[in-house]
């Protein structure tokens, strides 16, 4: 795609995200606010029989409402469990793996040198394992992501999370961002590419443009943060994430998503994956042992 085209398609985008934005977004049924509406009471702690019966007949992801408590442990499976600090031991690690184990988790989420010692931990079950590339600057060499990428999904990672190259971005240079993108979804495949796009330091504007280059790029998801940066994730920026990639691609918050109220938040916005290392908290609806950005 040459950049006239890219240029093209991120002005086309944005036009088509500020007319949704004002456009109205109440729920017909029950006439509340979207950010009040709470799905009329068609949510996994009530209705939890029909939530099943939805994901057996294909559903990959389930949104809930505002202010749901007591979500069976098994609809658990849409959080990655994650652990990328940079001094993480074994120990840890292995502790992850546990959680993961016991809570049914859909995956941990690791730094790509620890894909193969999580993937034996978690063998014989089905939690999977993701690897972030390019992780958390994003300011490496593409090739760099995509080696990295490569042999992260050789030692057996089932997903791919990269940065994006904020500088580039901020310099207008959406060709880079746009190669940078497809050259990991094409060494990452046929494995899903997460884009991670550091909303919390991006304006409304630059958000917009990550999600379609990214879309451009063949991603999977969009991801609002590292966890390391200047922000985590926010329901408005998941909403907004959500409105530009519509029912094509699909949106994970993580960074600061550390409680049950926090994680509905962000799925009534949109997300259908969560990343936390409060997941244990977010599914018994506890408070976290620890603080954290992730």
């Amino acid at each position: 795609m040459q950049q006239e085209d890219l240029d093209r398609l991120v002005e086309t985008i944005t036009a088509q995200v500020r007319a949704r934005l004002q456009s109205s977004t109440s729920c017909d049924s029950c006439q509340a606010s979207a950010a009040e509406c709470s799905a009329c009471g068609n949510c996994a702690s009530r209705r939890e029989t029909d939530t099943r019966n939805i994901i057996h007949l294909g559903a990959s992801r389930v949104a809930t409402g505002l202010n749901t408590t007591g979500v069976a442990n098994d609809l658990a499976r849409y959080i990655d469990h994650t652990l990328l600090k940079p001094e993480a031991t074994k120990e840890e690690l292995r502790k992850l793996c546990e959680e993961a184990r016991q809570h049914g988790f859909y995956s941990v989420c690791v730094n790509s040198a620890n894909v193969q010692f999580c993937r034996g931990l978690l063998a014989g079950s089905n939690t999977k394992v993701i690897a972030v590339v390019g992780f958390p600057l994003g300011a490496m060499a593409t090739g760099s992501k995509a080696f990295e990428a490569r042999e992260a999904v050789r030692e057996g990672a089932e997903e791919i999370d990269m940065v994006i190259n904020v500088g580039e971005l901020r310099s207008h240079n959406y060709q880079y961002v746009y190669e940078d993108i497809q050259k990991v979804v094409e060494a990452s495949r046929p494995k899903p590419v997460k884009v991670i796009i550091e909303a919390g330091g991006l304006t409304d504007e630059e958000k917009v443009i990550s999600c379609a280059l990214s879309k451009a790029g063949g991603a999977r998801f969009v991801k609002t943060s590292t966890g390391f940066g200047p922000g985590g994730a926010t329901a408005a920026d998941v909403a907004l994430m959500k409105r530009v990639v519509g029912p094509a691609m699909e949106v994970k918050a993580s960074g600061g998503v550390r409680d049950t109220k926090g994680a509905l938040e962000m799925i009534q916005a949109g997300a259908t994956r969560l990343g936390a290392s409060a997941s244990v908290a977010i599914v018994t609806n506890q408070k976290p042992t620890q603080a954290g950005n992730y």
